[in-house]
């Protein structure tokens, strides 16, 4: 169901006094739990739960012709399916604007920051090369799914496995996998989201408090700096509350990646 406009109202006069609802900081991400190999079918996939949010990320590859403009390097697919066991808010069926946005922006969060190292990924230039799908599944939606998606598939990167390659076929072996990971770079990207509710900033809103949302920003950074942004909402950002959110994702960056770097590894 929808968020009330009174419930909005209380959102916005508890965050004037330095309040959320949980009693969280205005930077400050709810409790992050990560599950690995979560499937037998997958290369390599994860469970997020990021507070009552969940989603599942999954990595599949084939073997593939090259693009067109890129005939030495390997493919990336995103998709996303917002499945309506995790919000009444989503319906079965083609995927509607919400479920394509997440797929594109996480895209970009791995494209962009040059995590995978597609060129590695060419078998045979101009002919065949790996693909890489990275699949998402939202398993409840209680605000925020874009970073948790974002979580989710770049842990499922790191514990991904290449599938073998029958070289006389030329076809990918399913059920078998090396003990080679996918090609990826020192540096993990991740997506800050970040809302303006009233005259306000915060990162990982729950449902209620992205309902009372006016404006974000969502920022693909990592260590070394940021490689994607994309504003959301209808409401317009001033100069003074863009270098807000820079900082404030900078901040934030630094406190997730030490969750998750265990799970990195």
């Amino acid at each position: 169901m929808e968020t009330s406009r009174l419930t909005q109202e209380r959102i916005k006069k508890y965050l004037a006094q330095g309040k959320r609802f949980d009693g969280r900081d205005p930077w400050e991400f709810r409790n992050l739990e990560i599950e690995t190999d979560i499937s037998n079918k997958a290369e390599g996939s994860v469970r997020v739960k990021l507070g009552k949010t969940e989603v599942i990320a999954g990595i599949k590859m084939d073997v593939s012709e090259p693009y067109a403009d890129s005939q030495d390097e390997g493919n990336l697919m995103v998709t996303a399916e917002l499945l309506p066991l995790s919000s009444p808010r989503f319906e079965s069926g083609p995927p509607k604007f919400p479920a394509i946005e997440l797929g594109r922006l996480v895209d970009r969060v791995v494209r962009e920051s040059k995590l995978i190292n597609t060129s590695k990924l060419c078998i045979k230039e101009g002919e065949k090369v790996w693909t890489v799908f990275i699949d998402i599944y939202s398993i409840n939606d209680d605000g925020n799914l874009l970073d948790a998606a974002a979580i989710a598939a770049v842990v499922a990167l790191k514990n991904a496995k290449i599938p073998k390659y029958n070289e006389d076929t030329g076809k990918t072996v399913y059920g078998e996998l090396t003990k080679e990971s996918i090609p990826l770079a020192k540096h993990i990207p991740l997506s800050i989201t970040i809302h303006k509710v009233g005259d306000n900033f915060i990162v990982d809103p729950t449902r209620e408090e992205e309902d009372a949302s006016e404006m974000k920003v969502s920022i693909g950074r990592s260590e070394e700096g940021i490689h994607s942004m994309q504003k959301g909402e209808a409401k317009s950002i001033k100069t003074e509350d863009f270098e807000k959110c820079l900082e404030m994702s900078e901040k934030v960056y630094k406190d997730i990646f030490k969750k998750l770097d265990k799970f990195l590894k």
